[in-house]
């Protein structure tokens, strides 16, 4: 007989914590900004995104954080998270994305819409402040329609 093992590091109760803004993470977690290697974190999202628990997927080298797809999700599916949250930290203090951060997210947005659980941003944090994905999409897009 196979045992699973859930993820979750809390119950959730009326006063979990909320995701409300990218600004919410990072008052959450700017103390990863001061780690001097790569960790990947997923949140774990109920369907009121509250956060149901918070996963450390891997811990890498100084410029980079093994994210495969497999590892991502499924503390996610065993715990029946709606939406997961992504954030991970550059030691480096330069909070803008490199290439490799802009083809994990595309790639984990399209395998979460394969399973069903909502990407809702990923978020990097560094020294100099953070950055969110969706924030800078959502800025883009209205600077198209507005131009």
């Amino acid at each position: 007989m196979q045992t699973y093992r859930i993820v979750r590091t809390g119950q959730v109760r009326e006063y979990s914590p909320l995701y409300t803004s990218p600004e919410t993470v990072w008052e959450n977690c700017k103390d990863m900004a001061c780690l001097d290697r790569e960790h990947f974190v997923v949140l774990h999202l109920d369907s009121r995104n509250r956060i149901i628990a918070r996963e450390t997927v891997s811990i890498g080298s100084l410029n980079q954080a093994e994210a495969h797809p497999r590892e991502v999700f499924k503390g996610a599916i065993m715990n029946s998270s709606a939406a997961i949250l992504i954030i991970h930290n550059h030691p480096s203090g330069d909070c803008w994305p490199g290439r490799a951060d802009v083809e994990i997210t595309r790639r984990l947005i399209r395998c979460g819409k394969l399973l069903g659980i909502s990407v809702i941003d990923h978020i990097i944090i560094a020294t100099e402040g953070y950055f969110s994905f969706m924030a800078f999409e959502t800025t883009r897009i209205s600077g198209r329609i507005a131009a």
